[in-house]
């Protein structure tokens, strides 16, 4: 595995720091927070300028095409900058079921609305009380004339007030993976859009779905294919997830050092106790370790290597991480770091947000150990989720 970054990947990085150091300072993350659209204006202006939305997107398609170590350079540093915006769900996660759901001419011109930024489309996945497997997909799909009809609810669906359209993973038959996907318009009649609270205030909704009418041109891939696709998207934005979370641990931990060097207590700096000081020096080396792991999976994935258990270890490890550091920052700045003045308490609670979403910590677990198992000797063994 070559660690060594190219040209061009320092000059991704330092184009996404530059970007968002000046288009996405704390000012602008504070703003966005339980913005009913959450869209920073400047901060995506300045992302469909440069090409960035389409990162992920091939250069067919009409995207930049880089590849994943590519990404999770740009990943990491607006991780570091906190960037809110609904690039992942939208150039990300939508962009890359569409792309492994097939090839029709419509979903090209679609891709390439979306890597430019014109058009935003987000999925529409959880469901109360489901789970993150196929099982947990239990809103349903009448075939009805030459259309279909959705009815049912979804959950922590990002910035689909400020999407055009949601790719809806619904249920057409009773074998688990018997899951079809779906465009729907977010202004159709039947569907109800309510926002939700969350612990990171990152513009979340819950979508209802009454008699929601379909064109059966808005079926996407082949039938009871959808969650093969969807699962394929998964595994590649965890990469890019553990890169954001990365970036944002490493950022937590300048912070706090920086806070720690200011701080006086006692006629030093409070750095300068043993506690605090190994507090730190733990934290750097998850950190360090979390960058590598990212960096590992994401190099796998762009040599065409299997990353069915790399990815799942690279979200679970680094969003370990970014949550275990900010909870190191809170204790060292005490109790102001629970302040909203403070930025720490910025990082601490997407950390633990993140851990929540787009796989949490126990459905990775459960991914890795099926991967182990499944590899003693080639033998069958029982699926963990099944208990």
């Amino acid at each position: 595995m070559d660690l060594q970054f190219t040209d061009e990947q320092n000059m991704l990085r330092d184009m996404t720091h530059n970007l968002c150091a000046d288009y996405c300072g704390t000012d602008v993350v504070r703003k966005m927070e339980n913005d009913p659209l959450g869209v920073p204006e400047a901060l995506w202006a300045q992302m469909r300028e440069t090409g960035l939305l389409g990162m992920a997107v091939r250069e067919e398609d009409g995207g930049m095409g880089l590849n994943m170590l590519d990404c999770a350079v740009i990943y990491e540093q607006l991780g570091r900058h906190l960037a809110p915006g609904p690039y992942f769900p939208s150039t990300v996660m939508t962009a890359g079921a569409l792309r492994h759901a097939g090839e029709a001419a419509y979903r090209r011109a679609l891709l390439g609305a979306i890597a430019a930024g014109e058009t935003i489309v987000v999925p529409a996945w959880l469901e109360p009380d489901g789970g993150f497997g196929p099982e947990g997909v239990q809103l349903r799909v009448e075939r009805r004339g030459d259309g279909y009809v959705l009815s049912g609810t979804k959950r922590h669906v990002f910035h689909a007030a400020a999407a055009q359209q949601l790719l809806v993973l619904a249920r057409t038959g009773e074998a688990a993976d018997a899951i079809d996907l779906f465009l729907v318009d977010t202004k159709a009649p039947g569907v109800t859009l309510t926002q939700q609270q969350s612990m990171a205030s990152d513009t979340q909704y819950r979508v209802d779905f009454d008699q929601v009418r379909v064109a059966s041109e808005n079926h996407v891939g082949a039938e009871r294919r959808g969650w093969e696709a969807w699962e394929a998207a998964m595994y590649e934005g965890i990469i890019l997830l553990a890169a954001w979370a990365a970036g944002g641990a490493e950022r937590a931990l300048e912070i706090t050092v920086q806070y720690s060097k200011d701080r006086e207590q006692f006629g030093k700096p409070i750095g300068a106790f043993q506690s605090l000081a190994h507090y730190m020096a733990d934290a750097s080396a998850v950190v360090d370790g979390a960058r590598m792991l990212v960096q590992e999976a994401a190099w796998a994935h762009a040599a065409g290597k299997d990353v069915k258990r790399l990815a799942p270890m690279a979200k679970l490890f680094a969003c370990r991480a970014f949550r275990e550091v900010t909870h190191m920052a809170q204790q060292v700045h005490g109790g102001i770091g629970f302040t909203l003045d403070y930025d720490i308490q910025l990082f601490y609670r997407r950390a633990k947000q993140l851990q929540m979403n787009w796989w949490d910590s126990r459905y990775l677990e459960g991914l890795i150990a099926a991967d182990i198992l499944d590899r003693d000797g080639g033998r069958t063994i029982p699926d963990p989720f099944s208990a």
